[in-house]
């Protein structure tokens, strides 16, 4: 599982020198839960989509109280998800903050037989999905806002069929190959007027009872 973003090996020459490192892989239950938590998530995929904020930035984007997302920032910080991005304050009024990383890594399939990391780790993929799920339906009620053409460019589609292991390992590794494209190719690109930033969600899994 990998999220919230993902970036091209390729890209790293041309990256700045204090562009966070790409992988954080998790695997402690204490990790898991620090990412079990909507708000802690949302602001850590703001800092790694959107760059480095202030903690007043970070107020007005999620609503939340600023003592809050302050309490929020020191335990992503604590696990090592987000770090002080002190190059950017100006009159030391006010923390800045980035993330450290630009993905975060789980194998899920590691803690099956451990009860205490298991919880842990579905408990933040719910919170996951469930982010995911608020934001489609943000996009939903955001088409009328949108071009005729950009609409017409969205997709939401699922498919199934029955697949051995080995070919759903396949199917895998080619979505895989194909998000690493697209964020290479816009990885970095400073907005412009013909763009927008653009999300994708996939998600391959075996259908229980199946």
């Amino acid at each position: 599982m990998d999220t919230p973003a993902a970036a091209d090996p390729a890209e790293r020459d041309s990256t700045p020198t204090d562009a966070p490192d790409r992988r954080i892989g998790v695997h402690d239950a204490g990790s898991m839960r620090a990412l079990a938590h909507p708000l802690r998530l949302r602001i850590l995929g703001l800092l790694r989509v959107n760059g480095p904020h202030s903690v007043g930035m970070l107020v007005q984007e999620t609503g939340a109280a600023s003592g809050s997302v302050s309490y929020h920032l020191g335990t992503l910080a604590k696990h090592g998800f987000v770090v002080p991005a002190p190059e950017r304050e100006r009159d030391g009024r006010e923390r800045w903050w980035k993330s450290a990383h630009e993905m975060t890594v789980m194998h899920s399939e590691e803690f099956l037989g451990d009860p205490e990391r298991r919880e842990a780790s579905e408990a933040m993929r719910r919170t996951v999905l469930e982010s995911y799920h608020r934001e489609l339906l943000d996009a939903l009620d955001a088409e009328i806002t949108l071009e005729p053409e950009w609409v017409a460019a969205s997709d939401s589609s699922d498919g199934g069929a029955h697949l051995t292991i080995d070919e759903m390992r396949e199917l895998s590794a080619e979505l895989d190959a194909l998000h690493e494209k697209w964020w290479a190719r816009g990885r970095g690109r400073e907005p412009k007027p013909d763009t927008r930033l653009v999300r994708w969600m996939t998600h391959v899994f075996p259908r229980s009872g199946s």
